[in-house]
């Protein structure tokens, strides 16, 4: 058996949901640990494009147990839309195949509202949120306001305390942004008829983990956004209101890290990042529209274009060390095809100083200017190549010199979108 934890090394968007899809054969739990709808995990199989929001990854394998742990905010809305979707088109016919903490929190309108008003008032200084109010909805849980799925059970102490909430609330909305105010009974009994039909998925996780772990399952705990995103190791403030680093799988669920075997990042073979904040190795010439085109960057939750540079391996580094990475996964390694040459930032440099790390300080990031190597490219189409061995050589420098750098090894690669193009080269499930 095997406990691993996914992650994002970058700023998101690296392929995790295609990763952990790709695993399920080998997995029988999938945990969700933190995040909110403002992730999108896209899935391809048989042609056949699947986003999702809110429920894991392995959720389009009947054998695999889903579950949303207490460190996810979940939007009751997206999250009824995601399960009629599924079930529609033939997934999730069993409902003990999807499991919810009854401890997550809940994003309630006024969350949402109030995300969208904040990045419009901020104007050119907004931080880039997707606006589905996931910050402010982490905010009232560290605040102790806010309400999780368990909440509703006693519906008069739910009505009590939403509507002092309520009445705090519109007296900011109405004075600071001149909106109309909220009323409690539309949104009492709104969340009570959402919950009435998700109930059934409850369930202790925490428990549940645990007993699957000490049953000897295969379980794959499954990261939302990117290591660079996190809000404690990220580049702040521009990142995301959780902690997306392998740490907070176990808060986010409620287990201890010695119940974890491995913790395997995911890096796309170059960089990309979504919204407003540094980037360092960003492309502002043809090769970063390239990037962008061969690689249909564009965000599946917000469908923003995304911002494209060279691999920065500085940021990795970050990754690497933050989160304990055992292994290393590389997507859209087919992307890099046709380039004639390839570059990987090493270093950065300020003032003439040669930086070896991630700074912190938004301001000296800002600042930074990337340190490249560049390596030979290679023009061969991989997205059907099925072995490691085949992989032009010009690759396979990339890949050692990449692994060398960081002192890891690369686990897999992924050469394509759809379920198959990938070359495995260690199993994380078996030791």
């Amino acid at each position: 058996m095997s406990s691993i934890i996914i992650v994002g090394t970058q700023w998101g968007d690296e392929g995790k949901g295609k990763i952990v899809d790709l695993f399920t054969e080998r997995i029988d739990a999938v945990v969700r640990f933190q995040g909110g709808n403002n992730a999108g995990h896209t899935l391809v199989v048989n042609g056949e494009k699947t986003i999702l929001h809110l429920i894991p990854s392995g959720i389009l394998s009947s054998q695999v147990t889903c579950i949303i742990g207490n460190g996810v905010v979940v939007d009751l809305e997206v999250l009824i839309e995601e399960i009629r979707g599924l079930k529609q088109r033939g997934y999730l016919q069993d409902d003990a195949q999807l499991v919810i903490s009854p401890q997550a929190h809940l994003i309630m309108p006024y969350h949402k509202e109030l995300d969208l008003l904040r990045e419009q008032r901020k104007g050119k200084n907004k931080i880039g949120t997707t606006g589905r109010g996931i910050g402010p909805a982490y905010e009232d849980k560290m605040a102790r306001k806010g309400f999780r799925f368990c909440d509703l059970e006693d519906e008069k102490t739910f009505k009590e305390k939403l509507s002092a909430l309520i009445i705090r609330r519109n007296e900011r909305f109405v004075k600071l942004f001149e909106t109309k105010p909220f009323q409690v009974d539309d949104i009492f009994h709104s969340t009570l008829q959402k919950y009435s039909q998700v109930k059934k998925y409850m369930r202790n996780t925490s428990i549940l983990v645990n007993q699957l772990i000490s049953d000897g399952k295969n379980v794959l705990f499954e990261g939302a956004q990117g290591t660079s995103l996190d809000v404690d190791h990220g580049t702040y403030p521009f990142v995301t209101s959780s902690n997306t680093v392998a740490g907070g799988a176990l808060t986010g669920v409620g287990i201890g890290p010695t119940l974890i075997d491995g913790v395997v990042g995911i890096s796309k073979a170059y960089t990309t990042r979504v919204g407003m904040g540094p980037f360092p190795t960003e492309l502002f010439d043809a090769d970063g529209e390239r990037l962008q085109k061969q690689g249909h960057e564009v965000g599946s939750t917000t469908g923003r274009v995304r911002r494209c540079g060279w691999l920065d391996l500085v940021v990795l580094k970050h990754a690497v060390r933050v989160n304990g990475l055992t292994g290393l996964i590389l997507t859209k390694l087919d992307v890099l095809s046709g380039f004639g040459a390839i570059k990987l930032c090493t270093h950065y440099q300020v003032n003439n100083e040669k930086i070896h790390d991630l700074p912190c300080n938004l301001e000296a990031l800002n600042q930074c200017k990337p340190i490249y190597e560049e390596m030979p490219g290679w023009n061969e189409d991989i997205s059907q190549v099925k072995t490691l061995k085949s992989l032009p050589k010009t690759l396979h420098n990339y890949i050692r010199r990449i692994e060398a750098f960081l002192g890891i090894s690369i686990i897999l690669l992924s050469v394509g979108p759809e379920r198959g193009q990938d070359i495995l080269i260690k199993d994380p499930f078996k030791s």
